[in-house]
């Protein structure tokens, strides 16, 4: 795991990054709030991280809070290291956003326990997040074929009546449904007729591809929406175009 180390004290910095080279952690040491507040930021920035408090460009509290702005990146454990005692300093740096606090001079067994509990605390959030995104698949997508389900699918597509109209653009609707699909129940079984919807929702996806979405409309009905019709088939159409130009210069030759 990777850990963001920011302290304009190269000594206590070296110290640290000692520390946390043996315990396995990739480091990254950096001398001021303004460069440690642009590596937690990054898309795969460290997610553990000490900060003391006294720092040039911007203090450790002040990073804590500037990160804590920024809901939409994964959460960062954050301590505070500094030599300040007091109870005030104390709740001023937790309310600011940190995670824990730890006085200077530190103990390494103390503070190792610390980011333990922070990767747990991690771990914990990862898959939090994770049940919920499974949670969301599952109440938007159709188990059978993995499509969206029926609510999910006529939520779009008002949404994207919507932007047509308000954009002048087409918007193509094709509803369709399997032709003799009970007789494929009553004579090969429901096993065989979940394997035809899920092949025929594999081709509708490969068609569909990124002009439109599918949806599972009921049973063996399928909605379709083509989203600006008009330029994929201005495309296709100035496609054909050059490839008959290209023909005609071949044979021409």
């Amino acid at each position: 795991m990777k850990i963001l180390i920011a302290d304009d004290e190269a000594l206590s910095r070296r110290l640290l990054e000692k520390t946390r080279d043996r315990a396995g952690y990739e480091v990254i040491a950096v001398e001021n709030g303004k460069q440690a507040l642009e590596q937690l930021c990054k898309p795969n920035g460290p997610r553990l991280a000490l900060l003391d408090w006294i720092m040039p460009e911007l203090d450790g509290p002040g990073v804590c809070r500037a990160v804590r702005t920024r809901t939409e990146q994964p959460y960062a454990y954050m301590v505070l290291l500094t030599s300040k005692g007091s109870k005030e300093e104390t709740v001023l740096g937790l309310e600011s956003g940190a995670d824990d606090y730890l006085a200077k001079p530190f103990n390494a067994e103390e503070l190792r326990a610390r980011l333990r509990v922070g990767e747990r605390i991690l771990l914990l959030e990862d898959r939090l997040v994770e049940a919920r995104e499974n949670m969301r698949f599952r109440a938007t997508h159709d188990q059978l074929p993995s499509l969206l389900n029926r609510g999910a699918v006529m939520d779009l597509l008002v949404r994207e009546l919507h932007r047509s109209h308000r954009e002048q653009k087409s918007t193509a609707i094709l509803l369709g449904d399997v032709d003799h699909f009970k007789r494929v129940n009553d004579t090969l079984g429901h096993v065989v007729g979940d394997e035809v919807l899920i092949e025929i929702a594999g081709r509708l996806l490969k068609s569909v591809r990124s002009c439109g979405f599918v949806g599972r409309y009921g049973g063996e009905e399928f909605l379709v929406v083509l989203s600006n019709l008009q330029s994929i088939l201005r495309a296709r159409a100035s496609g054909r175009d050059s490839q008959v130009h290209l023909e005609s210069s071949s044979t021409n030759r």
